[in-house]
């Protein structure tokens, strides 16, 4: 397994080889193991790859390199997700450009749950951190098993971190630099939290620096992390609005707090509500409202309709519907296919049929679970 780990570290230290290449690499030649053990004239001739890149594989050492990461993660029990392992977040996983290798450091389980990314500017107001807060225990309350991500940055990314763990609800912080420090330093108590309720995540091996370049990068995985994600302040320019564009892109639900005219900090979500690109939301009941997620305090008077929902079912309805019960926050179709060994198009019909007779809800990002 630590040979393993070490090929798949070591391919994200190749020079020239980014997440999309590396990806199209893997594919071509079968697995991570091969791209270090294939000839030189051979790699040549992978679309995408030729002389330069083929001479950059073969003669760089970047083993030496991965051996000591795979110490630093082995020592500090650090868990690795690498890009085909199922255990990868699946919603990064839809993103063209997600990373090849993730390193994680929590308790928090990445694929389950309702995941919500909050950012904003980094000079956040008292009026934008009581925002901050509400929303974050309200969701807490009413939608249930939420998770939130944000970049431990100063300001909204901070207060979205700190307010999560004040209502005991799982907080992501996503780092710019590797798991061997904490920046910005004044934060490490908050990171240290996190990691008993919730986690650290980056892309970076240890012994990175928490360089400018790095955290336009980390945007796209917060953007990419979460089901729907919020700005709260941000001036016309900055991360936030990039994050923002960024999850648009990967076609996620993006919202806005607006603010008053002429605010500095409220002019980049002013903007991204009056282009489209984000809808307007003043509480987390828009936000309920807007990703069709139930109030969790009053499912349980629908209890007996849903028994009534469940009678007379085909043997293949009730076996998906046991299947979806074991994950009552919804699984990916994807998964689903895999669990019950059944063709997607198959699959995705049934589904569809019993989406109509009101039996399972479609979620955001391709997830299905049992209606409420």
């Amino acid at each position: 397994m630590n040979d393993l780990l070490k090929y798949q570290i070591g391919i994200t230290l190749i020079k020239g080889i980014g997440p999309n290449l590396a990806k199209n690499l893997i594919a071509y030649l079968g697995g991570v193991e091969a791209v270090f053990k294939e000839k030189k004239q051979n790699l040549a001739k992978i679309p995408g790859i030729g002389d330069v890149l083929s001479a950059e594989i073969t003669s760089q050492d970047v083993m030496s390199r991965a051996e000591m990461e795979v110490e630093f993660i082995l020592k500090n029990k650090i868990e690795t997700y690498f890009f085909t392992q199922k255990s990868y977040p699946y919603r990064l996983k839809e993103c063209p450009d997600s990373p090849v290798m993730l390193y994680y450091k929590g308790t928090a389980n990445l694929n389950e749950g309702k995941f919500i990314g909050i950012v904003g500017t980094r000079k956040a107001t008292e009026a934008g951190k009581d925002i901050c807060k509400n929303i974050i225990a309200d969701l807490s309350e009413k939608a249930g098993n939420i998770t939130v991500v944000s970049g431990l940055a100063y300001g909204v990314d901070i207060c979205a971190h700190k307010s999560s763990l004040d209502v005991h609800t799982a907080t992501i912080g996503v780092l710019g630099h590797g798991l061997d420090r904490i920046y910005p330093s004044v934060h490490r108590s908050t990171a240290v939290r996190m990691i008993q309720h919730g986690g650290l995540l980056t892309e970076y091996m240890s012994e990175t620096n928490p360089d400018k370049q790095n955290f336009v990068m980390r945007n796209r995985i917060i953007a990419g992390m979460c089901d729907a994600l919020i700005v709260i302040e941000s001036g016309r320019r900055g991360g936030s609005l990039i994050t923002a564009q960024l999850a648009n892109d990967y076609n996620r639900d993006v919202f806005a707090v607006p603010g008053r005219i002429g605010d500095e900090y409220s002019a980049g979500c002013n903007m991204l509500i009056k282009q489209n690109k984000a809808s307007l939301i003043e509480s987390a009941e828009d936000v309920q409202r807007f990703m069709n997620w139930e109030d969790t305090s009053i499912q349980g008077s629908k209890m007996a309709v849903q028994t009534q929902l469940f009678e007379n079912l085909s043997e293949d309805e009730q076996t998906i519907i046991t299947s979806l019960r074991r994950f009552p926050d919804g699984i990916n179709i994807n998964e689903l296919t895999v669990q019950l060994n059944k063709p997607y198009s198959r699959l995705s019909s049934q589904l569809l049929e019993m989406e109509f007779k009101g039996l399972v809800r479609c979620l955001p990002g391709g997830m299905y679970r049992v209606v409420k």
